[in-house]
This record gives structure tokens, C-alpha cells and sequence, in this order.
């Protein structure tokens, strides 16, 4: 398989959230709520991602506030909260833009994940992704979930087309 040539081939990207972009390890508020860290370089990663034209996802089954502000915040408009059965939120996002499954890159890291990441184009995950994920991946990132996986897989994606630092757009916010 030709990596950076199946990378130029993505017009898309869609993440999950625990385990991907923030760590597998989820401390609780005392009201229940669960509290997420998420890495700063993934979000200027994301958001230029975003200001470049590509399309992203987020797709999780946790449904909190939190997550859905700090995603839309980057300028990200397809956020699938509470997410029961990922693949339909996959195939409705694919619809949307009129994309092949195959010019989509999915990053997940467990057993919830399996089904998009068997169906899009290059499914990739975090090097601390489950066994029977890793198993799938086109590409696991050195990276763990949380520290810094999905920018590398962004910003790999956007050189091999020649967006990483292309303009003035990547020097700001």
C-alpha cells in the first residue's frame, strides 16, 4: 500500500473522542459529569484542518456540553453526540458531503469504532487503540489517545496535499 498516496485521497476526517482525543482515562465530576483534557495541538491541528476546506467529524457516544462546545468552537459543524451505533452517524456524514467512504479517514480506538473503521478509507487509531482495532488500522499513530494522535494523522494528511503551513491561514487561530 502507497501511504502518502491513499493520504492524499482524503477529503475528510472523523474522530472519536475518548481514547482518541482525550485520554481512555475519564475522571468524574462530583455531579457525575465526566471531565475530558484535550491536547492543544490536536485543536489547532483540527481547526486549520477546518479553514483548509476538509470536512471533519466528531463522532462519540458521550453526550456532554463540554465536548460539543470545545469541538464547535474549532469550527467543526458534524458533531455526533451519544452516538449508539457510529456507523449511521458515518454514513449520514458521507451522504451529506457526497464522499465515497474511501476518501474518509476515521480515527478510533475500541470495539465501538470497528464498523466505520472497516467501511472508510483509511482507518486509523492511537498507539494505545485496542488489540482488534490496531489489528485493522491502516496506521497507528506513535501518539496515544489524548496526547497528540490526531494531529499527527491531520497534519500528515495535509502534507501529502500540500496544505501544512501552504499560507498565512496556519499562523494563526
Amino acid at each position: 500500500m502507497d501511504f502518502k498516496a491513499n493520504l492524499s485521497k482524503i477529503k475528510a476526517l472523523a474522530f472519536d473522542v475518548d481514547g482518541v482525543l482525550s485520554s481512555d482515562c475519564v475522571p468524574l465530576h462530583v455531579s457525575g459529569e465526566p471531565m475530558r483534557m484535550v491536547n492543544i495541538k490536536d485543536g489547532y491541528a483540527l481547526q486549520l484542518a477546518v479553514k483548509k476546506g476538509y470536512h471533519l467529524a466528531i463522532i462519540t457516544g458521550g453526550n456532554t456540553l463540554a465536548v460539543r462546545k470545545r469541538f464547535e468552537g474549532l469550527g467543526i459543524q458534524d458533531v455526533y453526540m451519544g452516538s449508539a451505533v457510529k456507523m449511521k452517524d458515518f454514513d449520514d456524514f458521507v451522504r451529506k458531503y457526497g464522499l465515497t467512504p474511501d476518501e474518509v479517514l476515521y480515527m478510533g480506538d475500541d470495539i465501538p469504532d470497528f464498523p466505520v473503521m472497516r467501511k472508510c478509507g483509511f482507518p486509523c487509531c492511537p498507539a494505545d487503540a485496542a488489540p482488534e482495532i490496531k489489528e485493522i488500522a491502516c496506521y497507528i499513530s506513535p501518539k496515544r489517545g489524548g496526547e497528540g494522535c490526531a494531529r499527527d494523522v491531520i497534519e500528515q494528511v495535509m502534507k501529502a496535499k500540500g496544505d501544512w503551513m501552504s499560507d498565512n491561514v496556519a499562523f494563526g487561530w
